[in-house]
């Protein structure tokens, strides 16, 4: 699971990641502040974070969990990019997602993104 958080928009924003082996055991969480970014540039930081992250541990399979709709249906081609400093974000995320066997990105509704939300959120605030 994945999130963005920021404060304002733009505003400080921080990332959380929750990766989860398939039996679902908690293998790795955190969260990290990203700096001065959008809340869709913070969404988009949260995946390339995890994309890494699942192939440094080297995953063959992964599936990505986001509350942003926006993220996933941008990712799976069903929405256009408008934002150009979103373009190299996506390009760079679909890179990543092609080095794994099995990648799926569905979109999770909020309130079972509460593990990678707070995470994010803790970040942001410098509580992590």
């Amino acid at each position: 699971m994945i999130d963005g958080s920021v404060q304002g928009n733009p505003g400080p924003g921080a990332v959380g990641v929750v990766i989860q082996a398939a039996s679902g055991d908690v293998v790795e969480a955190w969260g990290e502040a990203i700096g001065h970014v959008t809340n869709n540039q913070a969404e988009y930081q949260a995946l390339l974070a995890a994309l890494r992250r699942a192939r440094a541990l080297r995953a063959k399979s992964i599936t990505v969990r986001s509350d942003s709709q926006l993220l996933v249906r941008q990712f799976l081609g069903e929405y256009r990019v408008k934002d150009e400093k979103l373009k190299p974000l996506l390009a760079q995320a679909r890179r990543l997602a092609q080095a794994f066997e099995d990648f799926q990105i569905e979109h999770i509704p909020r309130e079972l993104n509460r593990a990678a939300d707070g995470l994010a959120n803790r970040a942001r605030e410098g509580k992590a």
